[in-house]
């Protein structure tokens, strides 16, 4: 190998989604689209949440972290995607790529835990209704956010700090639209095995626990449920679950698909897969969660109305002063 290719890359080209220049215009709208109506969407669950005096529980409190937790999450790998979609180099420096992929790992493991804790909000609150305050509260779901995010930020520390051990060699094209770990570790030209062992070990453990936990907490509250004598009583139980269900199920399958594969077999499809779980849950979650909950669509409302009320009493006053002599 030449003197060269042994160089230290200084930066990276991101492929994207497609090399075809006809096709980067119409990605470009399509995402901006995508993101745009992922920070509206995530933006008025919060407001929603905190301007309503009935969305002050735990279960609420922590879909308005998730919903922030979301925005993050996008925010990290659209923007540079959308700025990518009409640049011609589509280049990214080393320090810029590695940022993007700690923060990209932090918020994905937050999702992962906010999703854990909300299971088991849901299996306290059905399965222990006259303990659930005591149980979930404040102090408590503090902790468990605190966790979350702690221990979101170590286990990304840890990945990117055993990626940056790496020596990487020309070419320096990274067959993704962000700097995800497996698409930057195949271009490594010094050894990956430590990288998969932690991988495969550290990394299958932090994804697997929240997982098990949102798997024992509906096997508990379908046992519960189960034991409901009325129809219209289990119906009311398992709608309170089918939103959460319907995420997790988006998130965790996209993510297996993704990651809980050797190395070697990383393909274009898992570029497909990945917007599933970076792009497409966090847009779909504000519509998931309140078009499927009579409480968030109440909040929703009240809080468009009160926008409503403050815009005409605004352009009110403002048609006042126009008219004052």
């Amino acid at each position: 190998m030449g003197m060269s290719n042994l160089t230290r890359l200084s930066e990276f080209i991101l492929i994207g989604l497609s090399s075809h220049p006809e096709d980067q215009k119409p990605l470009f709208a399509l995402f901006l689209i995508m993101y745009l109506v992922t920070l509206t969407g995530n933006l008025l669950i919060i407001l929603a949440i905190r301007s309503d005096p009935k969305l002050q529980n735990p279960m609420y409190f922590f879909l308005s972290i998730l919903s922030f937790a979301d925005i993050c999450y996008t925010t990290v790998v659209v923007p540079k995607m959308l700025v990518n979609f009409l640049s011609e180099t589509k280049t990214i420096s080393y320090a810029e790529c590695l940022t993007q992929m700690y923060f990209f790992l932090v918020f994905g493991n937050i999702d992962s835990y906010l999703l854990a804790v909300m299971a088991i909000d849901r299996y306290v609150a059905i399965c222990n209704p006259f303990h659930y305050v005591t149980v979930m509260n404040h102090r408590r779901c503090t902790l468990l956010l605190a966790f979350s995010v702690a221990f979101s930020c170590l286990h990304s520390l840890l990945h990117v700090l055993l990626v940056n051990r790496l020596t990487f060699c020309a070419p320096n094209v990274i067959q993704h639209f962000f700097c995800d770990v497996n698409p930057v570790l195949k271009l490594a030209c010094s050894s990956t095995f430590v990288n998969e062992v932690m991988a495969m070990t550290e990394g299958l453990a932090s994804v697997m626990a929240p997982c098990i936990c949102i798997i024992i907490s509906y096997l508990r509250i379908l046992i519960a449920v189960l034991d409901v004598p009325s129809a219209s009583g289990k119906c009311k139980a398992f709608s309170t679950c089918s939103s959460h269900l319907t995420v997790v199920t988006l998130f965790y399958g996209s993510i297996t698909y993704v990651y809980f594969q050797p190395l070697s077999n990383y393909t274009v499809k898992d570029r497909i897969a990945t917007i599933i779980y970076t792009v497409l849950t966090s847009m779909l979650n504000p519509f998931i969660y309140s078009l499927r909950n009579k409480d968030m669509k109440r909040g929703l409302e009240k809080l468009i109305s009160r926008v409503k009320t403050q815009m005409d009493m605004l352009s009110t006053t403002q048609a006042n002063k126009i008219h004052e002599p």
